[in-house]
């Protein structure tokens, strides 16, 4: 069995994660440590999680992206997501993600360039 990586890309002061076709525990321990690193050693006002190639997430998933989200609003930080299809959109909306995170179409919406 191939390990889905995550994959990391700096602009300016925000973070993207490039995450892959399933979040699940499994990879979610990488996840948070690789982030976890990432913050510490640069300074992150944004992270933004591409989902255009994620099919499957469970709860883990859920809790990276609400521990992210509470450590970036400590830090007067945000974060963002775009690329959510139909499947990641319903359990964003389960979780309650949608509520405290914002959703854009496209990366470049995300960063907030034109």
């Amino acid at each position: 069995m191939e390990k889905e990586l995550f994959s990391y890309e700096a602009d300016g002061t925000a973070l993207i994660i490039h995450l892959p076709g399933e979040v699940d525990h499994h990879n979610c321990i990488t996840l948070k440590y690789e982030t976890d690193l990432l913050l510490e050693e640069n300074y992150i006002n944004r992270i933004v999680f591409d989902f255009t190639s994620t099919e499957f997430m469970d709860s883990s998933g859920i809790g990276v992206l609400l521990s992210r989200y509470k450590q970036m609003e400590g830090s007067g930080g945000t974060v963002a997501v775009y690329g959510v299809g139909p499947r990641i959109g319903r359990i964003l909306k389960i979780g309650g993600v949608n509520r405290l995170v914002q959703e854009y179409r496209s990366r470049e919406e995300a960063l907030g360039k034109p």
